[in-house]
């Protein structure tokens, strides 16, 4: 019967010592193999790694403008109509440089060339150098670059003339008064017998007025605020005018003002038809 007990207790531990002997292989198997994934993933992560710090290397916000550069510029390209040039009306008592910079710059992104900002009281003519500098300074924080691809000119006077973008600054004075001073320049003409008033027509007025401002008629006005009136904003210019309101400029996103170029690029300008 003893016999029996210790065959039996040997076999136990006979099975004990096989079942240690595997799970210690088990273990070391499973051990290499987490050394082996530990590799992979370092071999991995590395090369990110590395290059995370040259980027910080090059500055932090190098990757975010470049890619910013180039979505912009596929937006562009991507609209079936894109405006040649975009007014913003500004319809609100608080104006803020930096709200209306960024839409300059964006406008410039997405290769609008000429851009013109309007405002009541005349304030963004008046301080146009400010406007200027902000301009520039939101084009390197947001798109990194001195190319001449982006550069922005201004328009102070009406003996300037430009052939690539520009920014262009208006006032109430630039609305109904511009039209009184052309018809006023013409009737002296008449009178001083340098032209005809037979020769007088729309035709002649318009070139007149085209010249006092040296770019093309808005394709799209974006009004911002809450007043539904154009506050004299160029009454003999915009008679093909696209106008899209949005709330307001303060704070307005890309989203927002990409969304308005979309909605330009399906309207259909039945032009009297």
């Amino acid at each position: 019967m003893m016999a029996l007990v210790y065959e039996f207790v040997w076999r136990i531990l006979h099975a004990l010592l096989h079942l240690q002997r595997a799970l210690i292989c088990w273990f070391r198997i499973r051990l290499w193999n987490w050394r082996l994934w530990k590799r992979a993933v370092a071999a991995l992560l590395v090369p990110v790694a590395l290059s995370f710090q040259n980027h910080k290397k090059l500055g932090p916000s190098a990757g975010k403008r470049s890619l910013r550069r180039v979505r912009w510029g596929a937006d562009g390209k991507s609209l079936e109509k894109l405006p040649l040039h975009v007014s913003l009306l500004i319809a609100e008592e608080e104006l803020h440089y930096t709200d209306i910079a960024n839409l300059v710059v964006w406008c410039m992104a997405v290769g609008i060339s000429y851009v013109s900002v309007y405002d009541n009281q005349g304030i963004f003519r008046r301080n146009n150098s400010r406007l200027m500098d902000e301009i520039l300074k939101q084009q390197q924080d947001l798109l990194g670059l001195d190319s001449t691809k982006y550069s922005v000119e201004f328009l102070n006077n009406k003996n300037e003339k430009q052939d690539h973008q520009v920014v262009k600054a208006l006032s109430p004075d630039d609305g109904k008064p511009s039209i009184v001073k052309a018809a006023q320049d013409l009737c002296r003409a008449v009178e001083k017998k340098d032209r005809s008033s037979k020769d007088i027509d729309i035709h002649m007025l318009e070139s007149i007025l085209r010249d006092s401002t040296h770019i093309p008629d808005p394709d799209l006005v974006l009004k911002f605020g809450p007043v539904e009136s154009t506050l004299g904003f160029l009454p003999w210019h915009i008679r093909l005018t696209e106008f899209i309101s949005l709330p307001s400029h303060t704070d307005v996103s890309y989203e927002d003002f990409f969304s308005a170029l979309k909605r330009y690029a399906t309207c259909e300008q039945r032009q009297g038809k």
